[in-house]
């Protein structure tokens, strides 16, 4: 009986095998989070874009009340710059690590595969979205259970410059999801 042990040439195979399975392993159930890299909120807005600067003439409409059409049509003009806000191409394909909250866009019985990560409690549920350089797009090829919206989460995979829109508000990176697990801090 041949027994793999007894042999140099088959304890090198063997080994061999034994680490390409445990790196398969991480594939499946995803990678540790120390093989990505933090990447923080601020770091998704390139260092020279100011958005103040596309409303420089609001002191004339500091005491109109909610009900006149200008203001109607500031918030317009705010929309459009906030899902046109710039991305940092130099992000793209970058594996990294981000804290955010979540806001589900497709779920079923499953679990939840599209969901927006957004940097703050409350973003695009009870107020107007950021803007798009702080809303990401993230997709789960396996379903994901024990979330609900607004969980506290951090998310790993690589990072795209994606612009897609929805009815929760424009990304402006999406995000295909190796792990998300509930955020403790670290």
């Amino acid at each position: 009986m041949f027994h793999p042990a007894s042999s140099t040439v088959s304890r090198g195979l063997l080994r061999g095998l034994v680490v390409t399975l445990l790196g398969l392993g991480a594939l499946v159930h995803g990678a540790r989070s120390a093989d990505y890299a933090e990447l923080k909120w601020e770091e998704l807005v390139p260092e020279d874009w100011n958005p103040a600067n596309s409303f420089r003439d609001l002191q004339h409409l500091a005491g109109l009340p909610d009900s006149d059409d200008r203001v109607q049509a500031l918030y317009d003009r705010m929309r459009k710059v906030w899902d046109e806000a710039p991305t940092v191409p130099t992000l793209k394909g970058k594996t990294v690590k981000i804290p955010g909250f979540i806001v589900p866009l497709e779920r079923n019985a499953d679990g939840l595969r599209e969901f927006l990560l957004v940097p703050y409690f409350g973003a695009c549920i009870h107020s107007p979205p950021p803007p798009a350089n702080q809303i990401i797009h993230v997709r789960s090829k396996t379903p994901l259970k024990g979330f609900e919206s607004m969980s506290a989460v951090w998310v790993s995979g690589t990072l795209g410059l994606e612009r897609t829109g929805s009815d929760m508000g424009a990304s402006g990176y999406s995000l295909q999801a190796a792990r998300v697990v509930k955020y403790t801090g670290k």
